[in-house]
């Protein structure tokens, strides 16, 4: 049974926005940090404070588990519409929309995959060639998006290791540079978000048959 992923598209895209107006604000902290360390001494960090990187942080922390869930449940009812409108296209059931996330290695993978054939499915033609829909924003989100977690992860543990000025002024260089890498992985993920959900609201309002 279809069932309308609208609504939860709005609140995947309100929270996708809330992230990247966090990464903004960590972009600025950051960029003081790298501004206070200028010239690689101790003396150039009177005043320096960790404070606006650390609130801004958390907040990114707490704000991430929202958006995560949210959009794992609007994946979930995207996948199982696409199972209506074309069952044989899918690996794996519409379980695997959550499970996937989940597996450890294969999660670099496993839900571009589930991705990929749901948008196959709710294209206007699911077994046309698919030039008018192609894959290309999923592709670059997904390989953005895996850039940016992998980056993320470095710069943050050259930050958090820091003990001298320079130290810090290379992670916080990192830093600002993996916000804005960020931010283009939220863009493109709202853009796929908008696109795939109206692709399946055509489909589901009748404007575009589904497959049979």
């Amino acid at each position: 049974m279809l069932r309308n992923p609208v609504g939860l598209s709005y609140a995947v895209v309100a929270l996708l926005a809330s992230m990247i107006l966090s990464d903004v604000f960590l972009f600025f902290s950051v960029l003081d940090v790298w501004f206070l360390t200028a010239g690689g001494t101790e003396k150039n960090m009177a005043g320096f404070s960790h404070l606006g990187v650390d609130v801004t942080t958390w907040g990114q922390t707490l704000l991430s588990l929202p958006t995560q869930i949210v959009f794992i449940i609007w994946f979930f009812r995207v996948r199982r519409n696409a199972e209506v409108f074309a069952s044989d296209l899918h690996r794996g059931g519409p379980g695997w929309a959550i499970g996937a996330w989940f597996v450890p290695i294969a999660q670099f993978w496993w839900p571009r995959s589930v991705a990929a054939g749901t948008w196959r499915a709710s294209r206007r033609d699911p077994y046309g060639d698919g030039k008018e829909e192609p894959l290309a924003l999923l592709n670059w989100w997904w390989a953005v998006w895996i850039f940016s977690v992998l980056f993320g992860t470095f710069a943050s543990a050259v930050y958090d290791d820091a003990d001298r000025a320079d130290e810090f002024r290379a992670g916080a260089g990192l830093l600002v540079a993996w916000t804005v890498l960020d931010t283009v992985a939220a863009v493109l993920a709202i853009l796929f978000v908008r696109r795939l959900t109206s692709m399946q609201h055509r489909k589901a309002t009748g404007m575009i048959p589904a497959a049979q």
